[in-house]
């Protein structure tokens, strides 16, 4: 047994126990005669730096995954990086403009060697972060997306999928950021609030009979207007439908054309239509038979503008950013007498109505987004969604809280083609190679945007260079010299310039690369070696999978699709989607707002411990966390009272239980804390079965400091200081339990019970890899439990009438019993020393004496416990009194504000929430003093 400092200091045990555990491979599965039990990590970005939601996410899964090894289940938790495109590339570009220099001062080649270099000097701190977490990962096994076994399994899906038709190029509108240069996702995607204007136009009827009016937002867009919409069933434009306007500035003619896109309780009830700019207007375009290939873009990548396919924009606009051709398409609307002002409260006539406007930015970039079309590669979601569906409607995939299951099917019924290509440099190139088609007879290329397309070209889609390749010559012809050039643009230039000669042909590989979100989706199996032969043929389905609700659709759901599609089964049996934390006050955490909690600085401050408790005890299904320091703050204190419990027990001689049975007792107290023990297991393997791990804490935290501290270790001190057979058992007894709370206490708090299990005394095994206790009914003893809870109950009744009347703590008090039961007598006779001890008051067998008193009813008993010489009766009474009229008139103000509708409809909810919460507890003390002042008699 090593004696523990006075002092419990977080810091120094963690460092220690978590170098110990890693360096003896404690975290590895190493159960071949076990069942194996798996969970793969959400992959961190490679960039990333642990915040609250990793600390949230990562702490739910470390407690799965130490349940599961304490289980005795061969247990791993795949750990790796994403290496996430974007983020990446603009680290190392902003590196390079910090030198002055930038990415296209070097090959594609060049930079991403800088990247990989990037990556193995500073790449990847996250991972140092989530060990200081506490998180027992497989670190032995740790996974990149970008490493060789991960790509070979990249490469294989996509060649697979492009094989089966169920990827495939096409003409389409993106998210296209404009300050990156690349399509995003919409979880890049960041919606805020701006002040804009909206603008009010008339189109000439092409045939001179009058106007049609527009309102817009985007007037510079009308630039490539192809069409305005009204509602099929607004009597105000059935007589325009099929006849066509001619457009200002451009002098397009576009026909106008009934669809339902069109509001016509908004503005004129007329829409312009832009397909190559806007989702909507998209739809609209292909149903009004305008195909993707006709649809007219007018910005090129940086989005300035740029000649429209019918050459109709004048040259004074071509090269102008967005905002200065939206100046620009406004003053030339005016001029020419297009503009209708709008007109305000007070007469006054402005060009445009102000109004708030929901604009996209990317959220890396900060530029605002553009919809803009573009050739990209996209995945038949709609196909792969059908058994993702149907898994989790079947109940082959369990989803926790059952709650978002809705949320999910929603999503995936209306689930639109994926995008999955990127206009970057570094991550998983898309293995396609373009050349000349035979079938074309002659090479038009156009450039727009800075992307080249090729009419008429061949895709070949292959793995490697050496399978696209054998493709080639087998298209072109085995006495064909196929090449590959190093880039799309050579390669152009030498068909273009008739380099080649007429027995040779070049081909050249895509320049994007792959959505992150691709590659990560192959996680579950990808990262145990498929489609090799490895881990993946055992472990695959993973157990549970544990993730944020934000990214169900765009990593979860993804998943699923590709699993089922690969592997024939679900990814994961169990998914757990938990809430955001936010700050205290409810509100989103953002770096905008300041409001964003450092949970390193609250390991530095209270213990990795004591936030990971925090965690689990406010993890609650289907509701977000509010962060509370103050609660962090509390469990270091409550992981301070262990420590002082187990000091308390070292001093006692209680140490280290040879036993995982519980030892034989015979002293009811200790038969009672034997049974809680026991129940409180079962209250854990029911709260952890559940994923209530906000009920698993709970459990633990009561038994740990109510049940065990504040009581049986109060109860048996007597039994500790005396020699024999009650004290040897009750020291048996409390270490057996003591163990016990370590073990059930490990998964929540791994590194507090690793020290204290090792100080206890010697052991065969480290407490990672120690035995879950077994909830076993027959150490339930109904009566002992009886018995030691209505000693607990009558204490806790005395202490509580004592403190209500202000005696003193160190005043003994005689109590008189009136109409006890023969049971009760002899629980009183066995307890006396223990009721003396713990609430100081003598048993006395006579009649209480007249007089003010206190009375205590506990079952069928009532305990008097005589007032007079102890304090002033009728001090106490007006203290009383002058207490209850003060809270009551708190109480009553409260309600009254509460019946108020004003304050209750205009008021903010955390206002309202804590009126109620105050009222509800001054009403309370409110009874408690009038309880108290009636028990004086």
């Amino acid at each position: 047994m090593t004696e523990l400092p006075k002092t419990f200091a977080p810091a120094e045990i963690e460092q220690r126990w978590y170098t110990h555990w890693e360096e003896n491979g404690l975290f590895r599965p190493d159960r071949p005669d076990a069942d194996p039990w798996t969970l793969v990590n959400p992959p961190p970005n490679v960039t990333g730096n642990l915040h609250i939601g990793h600390a949230l996410d990562n702490t739910l899964q470390d407690i799965l995954a130490r349940h599961a090894r304490l289980q005795g289940k061969d247990a791993r938790w795949v750990v790796g990086v994403d290496h996430a495109g974007i983020a990446t590339q603009m680290v190392v570009e902003r590196q390079l403009n910090a030198q002055q220099q930038k990415r296209t001062d070097f090959t594609r080649e060049e930079f991403v060697e800088k990247v990989w270099a990037w990556k193995e000097e500073s790449g990847g701190a996250i991972t140092g972060q989530l060990r200081r977490l506490g998180c027992s990962m497989d670190w032995a096994n740790e996974r990149f997306t970008m490493d060789e076994g991960f790509s070979k399994a990249v490469l294989k899906v996509f060649v697979d999928l492009y094989n089966q038709g169920l990827l495939y190029r096409d003409k389409r509108l993106v998210n296209w950021d404009p300050g990156l240069g690349t399509a995003i996702s919409d979880l890049e995607v960041e919606t805020k609030e701006v002040q804009g204007s909206f603008w009010h136009f008339r189109y000439p009827l092409s045939d001179g009979s009058g106007h049609i009016e527009v309102a817009t937002t985007r007037p510079e867009t009308m630039l490539a207007d192809m069409a305005v919409a009204v509602h099929p069933d607004d009597e105000r434009y059935t007589a325009m439908v099929g006849k066509t306007v001619t457009l200002p500035i451009t002098g397009r003619q576009i026909p106008i054309v009934a669809d339902e896109h069109a509001d016509p309780e908004l503005g004129s009830g007329a829409v312009k239509i832009t397909p190559g700019h806007d989702f909507n207007d998209f739809e609209v375009g292909k149903r009004a038979g305008f195909k993707p290939g006709e649809m007219l873009n007018m910005l090129d990548a940086k989005a300035k503008v740029i000649q429209t396919s019918d050459g109709l924009i004048p040259d004074a606009f071509i090269g102008l950013s967005r905002e200065d051709a939206r100046k620009a398409v406004v003053a030339a609307m005016k001029e020419g007498g297009f503009l209708i002002p709008h007109v305000d409260k007070d007469g006054a006539e402005h060009d445009a109505e102000p109004r708030t406007i929901q604009t996209p930015f990317g959220d890396r970039s900060g530029a605002v987004i553009e919809p803009w079309l573009t050739d990209q590669w996209y995945v038949d979601a709609e196909t792969l969604a059908k058994p993702a569906i149907e898994a989790v409607r079947s109940g082959k995939v369990e989803v926790v809280p059952k709650s978002w299951e809705k949320t999910y099917f929603n999503w995936m019924e209306n689930i639109q083609p994926w995008c999955v290509s990127r206009q970057l440099w570094w991550g998983h190139r898309i293995p396609a190679w373009y050349g000349p088609s035979l079938e074309d007879d002659g090479l038009n290329v156009s450039v727009l945007g800075g992307l080249a397309t090729m009419p008429g070209l061949k895709v070949f889609v292959a793995v490697d260079e050496r399978e696209v390749l054998r493709q080639a010559k087998e298209y072109y012809g085995a006495d064909c010299d196929v090449q590959i050039a190093s880039s799309m643009s050579s390669g152009n230039r030498e068909i273009l310039a008739h380099q080649t000669p007429a027995n040779a042909v070049r081909i050249w590989q895509d320049e994007d690369v792959l959505d992150t979100w691709f590659s990560s989706a192959l996680w579950p199996f990808a990262t145990m070696g498929w489609p090799d032969e490895g881990e993946w043929q055992q472990r695959y389905p993973n157990d549970i999978l544990i993730s944020g609700f934000d990214i169900l659709f765009f990593w979860d759901a993804r998943m699923m699709m590709q699993g089922l599609h690969f592997m024939g089964d679900v990814p994961f049996k169990k998914l757990y989607l938990h809430g955001l934390v936010r700050a205290a006050d409810g509100a989103k955490m953002s770096k905008s707002k300041g409001n964003t909690v450092d949970p390193l600085g609250l390991i530095d401050q209270y213990g990795a411990d004591a936030l990971r408790f925090f965690m689990a005890s406010m993890e609650s299904q289907g509701r977000d966390i509010k962060m509370d320091e103050k609660r962090v703050e509390g469990y270091r204190n409550f992981a301070t009272k262990l420590w002082n419990a187990a000091r308390f027990c070292q001093s006692n001689g209680i140490g280290a239980s040879a036993h995982i049975e519980p030892p034989q007792a015979d002293l009811a107290v200790n038969r009672w804390i034997i049974a809680e023990t026991v129940e409180t297991v079962q209250a854990l393997d029911l709260a952890l079965a559940d994923l209530r791990f906000d009920g698993a804490a709970n459990a633990i935290y009561q038994f740990v400091w109510s049940r065990f501290c504040d009581w049986y270790l109060e109860l048996i001190k007597p039994v500790l200081n005396e020699d024999g057979a009650g004290a040897a058992e009750t020291r048996a007894v409390a270490g057996w339990v003591l163990d016990q709370i370590l073990v059930m206490l490990h998964p929540f708090m791994p590194f507090i019970t690793e020290e204290l299990w090792h100080a206890l005394g010697e052991r065969p095994y480290d407490l990672i890899v120690a035995k879950w206790p077994m909830a076993d009914a027959r150490a339930l003893n109904p009566e002992a439990a009886k018995e030691i809870d209505w000693l607990i109950r009558l204490v806790s009744e005395i202490r509580a009438a004592r403190t209500e009347l202000n005696v003193p703590p160190s005043a003994r008090m005689a109590v008189h019993v009136r109409d006890a039961a023969e049971q009760t007598t002899q629980r009183l006779t066995r307890q006396q020393s223990a009721l003396a001890r713990l609430a100081r008051v003598d048993l006395n067998d006579g009649d209480a004496p007249a007089g003010g008193a206190v009375q205590v009813v506990l079952d069928e008993a009532t305990f008097v416990l005589p007032l007079e010489g102890v304090i002033d009766l009728d001090a106490e009474r007006a203290r009383l009194t002058k207490a209850i009229a003060a809270t009551e008139k708190e109480r009553d103000s409260l309600a009254k504000r509460l019946e108020n509708p004003n304050f209750v409809e205009r008021a903010k909810p955390e206002a309202v929430e804590k009126a109620r919460a105050d009222h509800a507890e001054k009403a309370a003390e409110a009874e408690r003093l009038q309880a108290a002042l009636s028990r004086l008699g």
